[in-house]
């Protein structure tokens, strides 16, 4: 049986969108819309669509009932990709193939969304969590520098040898203007040499270089008040209004 009635109902009474209809019942986009479409062609209405059932709706709608009745989509668990993104290295279109792989072994006869429609259900659904505090910065304030957490690797095309590096990121906070480099490790030197390449790609001096809590940068670590290894200097103003 086709969803048609709560698609109707979730439309013209609880006033949701599209997206959050797909959300709600599972349906793909082409389908919620084909369903609103084919209401307004025959002038059917909420109103009288509510006294009907199920079966009176979907006669009225369409031709064949119960012919070529669409596989039903197989849900996503929206909490677990949210909790998954959060792991270096993971990303949308490898939680979808997951998804999708999994739907294909359950062979339960429902049918997985493709990539394009799991981003919107997940981006839909995102913005029904409570919102978070948003951090403002000023232009050329902040430069945020760390070691990512996924190591990369330097092959040699001559011996074939392959050395593991550390993948070093600094960023603008405004802007986001992000400059990254391979280095031999987190040692003191390499860090150092590294955050000086980082300001001078970026054309100046931020007020502020704050470091996560890496080896390099942070003796002694604290949730509120670390104690940094190398205290900063303070910038000529024209070389701040130039890291932007």
């Amino acid at each position: 049986m086709r969803k048609v009635r709560e698609v109707l109902r979730l439309r013209f009474e609880v006033g949701c969108s599209q997206r959050e209809i797909q959300a709600s019942t599972g349906l793909s986009k082409g389908s919620v819309g084909d369903y609103l479409k084919r209401a307004a062609a025959c002038g059917l209405t909420w109103p009288e669509a509510r006294s009907m059932t199920d079966a009176e709706v979907e006669a009225r709608l369409f031709r064949l009932v119960g012919r070529n009745e669409p596989l039903l989509r197989a849900p996503i668990d929206f909490q677990w990709v949210h909790t998954e993104l959060r792991k270096p290295g993971v990303t949308l279109q490898l939680l979808c193939a997951e998804y999708q792989h999994a739907v294909i072994e359950r062979a339960d006869g429902s049918r997985p969304y493709q990539y394009s429609q799991f981003c919107d259900l997940y981006n839909a659904w995102q913005k029904t969590l409570a919102l978070s505090m948003r951090q403002v910065h000023r232009a050329g304030e902040k430069l945020f520098v760390d070691y990512s957490g996924k190591k990369p690797c330097i092959v040699d095309p001559e011996s074939g040898e392959v050395t593991v590096v550390e993948l070093f990121v600094a960023v603008l906070g405004a802007s986001n203007y992000t400059y990254a480099e391979a280095s031999r490790s987190q040692k003191k030197a390499d860090f150092i040499a590294s955050t000086m390449r980082a300001l001078e790609y970026i054309g100046g001096v931020p007020e502020v270089i704050v470091p996560d809590q890496l080896r390099s940068a942070v003796s002694g670590p604290d949730r509120y008040d670390p104690e940094i290894k190398y205290p900063s200097c303070q910038p000529r103003r024209d070389s701040v209004e130039q890291a932007a």
